[in-house]
């Protein structure tokens, strides 16, 4: 039976053995939580502070968030025996997120436009705009500059929440429009991670925001995560070529090694001989949600792993969630702990609307005109069973 972790129930040590000693870090003595020190995250990049924010939610997870792409370093949860582990990947400091090596998008928004458009090229109210390309020869997450690569305001702190705030100007990344865009984190007593997002632009253009923490909930670099079991409550995907582009269909997942609508292990079909999962290496497609409502947020999907007990819920008033099950992940890497980041250790649940859909008129809109307010709920929670 799930149960509310709570903070009071979980006093445990947590075991340091596995930490690289040049590693900075700080002690919360009461749980046993060793997070990243505040100086290995603190810099300036084009004249702007980059700091690190520590939040709790005052009932069981604590996170530590840097305003460079606001993204989340840490994130510790207790499991069923209340051990905490810290469940995203990451770097022990700073310089390795600006200058990074493999996965770009460890823990970060995603946007102008996250995930893929074909060729980085879309036509709007008859004008053709090119976007610098990224991904064999499309454009992902924004381009190479996107939202992830900038240094964000921090607008308010609070001991469970940050609020922060960007201003992308008209042409950044060859997107139209001044685009002001606000984000607010917050750990609820719930044990929900919780995202806002709100945008407003001065031209039409293009939004599609996303989060993008890569989550093993074993811990970061302790294992495979085939083992966890998924579920997505989507009875369809939107197939995609050998570049990841959408083919504009929507295909149903019924009898293909794409339905989770029942709890299912991510690598029982993983290896399967099926063409979807050849293009993406494994799973690297968007799911379209079985929604109740429009615009309400409902439960998307959820992640369960056996031997630690943890269970991640995602709910959201998004259509779509994009599973990536760590395919491109090789080892060449080193986390925050001294471990590599290896094959499939590690998934991303991104909810958004559609990839490409600017060049796609049948899938949901991602236009944004003057005087409309582009909106935008994910909750991540947390707890054990």
């Amino acid at each position: 039976m799930k149960k509310i972790l709570y903070l009071g129930l979980a006093l445990c040590l947590f075991s340091c053995g596995n930490k690289q000693q040049q590693t900075p870090t700080t002690q919360i003595e009461a749980t046993g939580i060793t997070l990243m020190a505040d100086s290995a995250f603190t810099t300036t990049l084009d004249g702007k502070d980059i700091k690190l924010y520590t939040l709790e939610s005052g009932n069981g997870i604590t996170m530590q968030v840097s305003n460079f792409g606001g993204r989340v370093i840490s994130l510790w949860v207790p499991d069923k025996d209340g051990k905490y582990e810290d469940i995203v990947f990451g770097h022990p400091n700073i310089q390795e997120y600006i200058k990074y090596e493999g996965e770009r998008c460890l823990g970060p928004i995603v946007g102008r436009f996250a995930n893929r458009i074909a060729k980085g090229q879309f036509t709007l109210d008859g004008k053709k705009y090119q976007l610098p390309v990224n991904n064999n020869g499309q454009t992902l997450h924004g381009g190479p500059e996107g939202f992830d690569m900038k240094v964000w305001n921090v607008d308010s702190i609070s001991k469970n929440s940050i609020v922060l705030s960007y201003v992308s100007p008209d042409g950044e990344q060859g997107f139209p429009g001044t685009v002001n865009v606000k984000m607010v984190y917050t750990l609820t007593p719930e044990n929900e991670f919780k995202i806002t997002y709100e945008a407003t632009t001065d031209k039409p253009t293009h939004v599609n925001l996303s989060h993008h923490s890569f989550f093993n909930l074993k811990g970061e670099a302790n294992g495979t995560i085939t083992d966890h079991i998924l579920t997505i409550n989507a009875s369809g995907i939107t197939p995609v070529d050998s570049v990841l582009i959408p083919t504009g269909k929507i295909t149903p997942v019924e009898n293909t090694p794409f339905d989770f609508r029942k709890p299912t292990a991510i690598g029982e079909r993983i290896n399967a001989d099926d063409e979807q999962l050849k293009n993406g290496k494994g799973y690297d497609h968007n799911w379209v949600v079985d929604r109740k409502s429009e615009k309400d947020v409902e439960f998307i999907a959820s992640v369960y792993e056996p031997k630690s007990g943890r269970v991640m819920e995602v709910w959201s008033d998004q259509p779509g969630i994009q599973f990536y099950s760590g395919n491109f992940l090789d080892g060449k890497v080193t986390g925050k702990y001294g471990k590599p980041h290896n094959f499939r250790e590690a998934i991303a649940l991104e909810t958004q609307k559609f990839p490409d859909t600017p060049n796609q008129p049948k899938f949901p809109s991602t236009r944004l005109n003057p005087g409309e307010v582009y909106t935008q709920t994910c909750i991540y929670k947390f707890l054990t069973k």
